[in-house]
C-alpha cells in the first residue's frame, strides 16, 4: 500500500514537472482554438491559425521586455511600454516618409529612442530608488507629452510599402514575416536568459537582491540594463506594428500595455520576480489573442467584449498568481 502511494505521488510529481506553466498555457491555447470550431465552423483552418499567431506575435514581441522587467523583481513592471511603442511607430512613420530606402533609419531611431527611455527608467529605479511603477508611469507622461509637442497631433509621414511586405504579408509557405521575427526574438530571449551571465544574474536579483549583491552581482547595473532592453524591445515592437497597421495615431501602443503584463503572468512568470521564461510569455500571448478572437467570433458588441475580456484576464491572473504563491 505504501509502495503504491509512493508510485502515485512520484507520477503526480512527474506530471507537475511536465505541466509547467508555459506548457499549461500552450495547452490552453490549443483548447481555445479547438473551441473556436464550436462557435464558428470556419474558425478551424490554416489561414485562421496563421492569422492568430501573426496577431499574437505583435503582443509577444512587445511583452518580451516586460518579461525581463518582471523577472528582475523589485515590483518591476514597465508602464511606459505602450507610450514607447507609439513613439517607435511615429518615428519610423515620420523619418522614413514612405521611402523603402529609409527603413533602416526608422528602425535605428525607434529602437534607439526606446533604449534611451528605458535607460532613464533604469537609472531612476536603480540609482534614485524610485519605485518602478512611479518611474515608468511618470516616463509615460513625459513621452506622451513630447509626442504631442512635436507632432501637434498631426501624423505626418508614411509607412514604407516594403515593411508591410516583409512583416504582414506571407513570406514563405504562406507564413507572414512577423512570425519568423517573433521566432527569432524567442530564440534570442532564450539564449539571453539561459545561456548568458546576464540571465543568471537577472534571476538572482529577482529572487533576492540583497543576497545577489553580497554574491558580487552588480544589481544596479543589471536593473538599468534590464529596463534599457525593455525600452529597446518596445521600440522594436512599435516599428514592427507599423509594418502591419501602415498608419499611426496617438494611442497606438496603449492597448498593448495591460495585455503585455497579462501575457507574462499567464505564461507563468512570477510577479514577485526570480522565476519565469519567455516561452511562457509566448504561450500567454497566444492565449490572450485566442480569447480576443473567440469573443469577436461570437459577434458581441465591443463594449461586452471588453467587459468579458477584462473579467477573463483578471481570473487568469488571479489563478496563476495564486498558484505561484502556493508554490513558493
Amino acid at each position: 500500500m505504501g509502495v503504491t502511494r509512493l508510485i502515485d505521488s512520484t507520477r503526480i510529481g512527474n506530471l507537475r514537472n511536465h505541466l509547467s506553466p508555459p506548457v499549461v498555457a500552450l495547452l490552453l491555447a490549443v483548447l481555445l482554438f479547438l473551441s473556436g470550431g464550436l462557435i464558428n465552423p470556419n474558425f478551424l483552418n490554416f489561414q485562421q491559425a496563421t492569422n492568430i499567431v501573426r496577431l499574437a506575435a505583435f503582443l509577444g514581441i512587445i511583452a518580451a521586455g516586460q518579461t525581463l522587467v518582471i523577472i528582475s523583481g523589485g515590483e518591476g513592471i514597465d508602464l511606459s511600454v505602450g507610450a514607447v511603442v507609439t513613439l517607435g511607430a511615429i518615428l519610423t512613420f515620420r523619418l522614413s516618409g514612405g521611402d523603402n530606402n529609409l527603413i533602416w533609419l526608422g528602425l535605428v531611431m525607434a529602437c534607439g529612442a526606446g533604449m534611451l527611455i528605458g535607460f532613464i527608467n533604469g537609472l531612476g529605479i536603480a540609482l534614485l530608488k524610485i519605485p518602478p511603477l512611479v518611474m515608468t508611469l511618470g516616463m509615460t507622461g513625459v513621452v506622451q507629452g513630447t509626442i504631442l509637442v512635436v507632432t501637434q497631433g498631426e501624423m505626418i509621414g508614411a509607412a514604407p510599402s516594403l515593411m508591410r511586405e516583409l512583416i504582414a504579408e506571407p513570406v514563405v509557405l504562406g507564413i507572414p514575416g512577423v512570425i519568423f521575427i517573433w521566432a527569432a526574438v524567442g530564440i534570442v530571449m532564450w539564449l539571453l536568459l539561459q545561456r548568458t551571465t546576464y540571465g543568471k544574474q537577472l534571476f538572482a536579483i529577482g529572487v533576492n537582491r540583497t543576497t545577489a549583491r553580497l554574491s558580487g552581482v552588480r544589481v544596479q547595473a543589471i536593473v538599468t540594463v534590464t529596463y534599457t532592453l525593455s525600452g529597446f524591445l518596445a521600440g522594436l515592437g512599435g516599428f514592427i506594428l507599423l509594418g502591419f497597421s501602415q498608419t499611426v495615431f496617438l494611442q497606438l501602443g496603449d492597448k498593448y500595455l495591460f495585455p503585455s503584463i497579462a501575457a507574462v503572468v499567464v505564461g507563468g512568470t512570477v510577479l514577485a520576480g526570480g522565476k519565469g521564461s519567455y516561452w511562457g510569455t509566448m504561450s500567454g500571448a497566444l492565449v490572450l489573442t485566442l480569447i480576443d478572437s473567440l469573443l469577436r467570433a461570437m459577434q458581441l458588441q465591443e463594449a461586452y467584449q471588453l467587459i468579458i475580456l477584462g473579467i477573463i484576464l483578471l481570473m487568469l491572473i488571479s489563478v496563476y498568481g495564486r498558484q505561484r504563491t502556493l508554490r513558493q
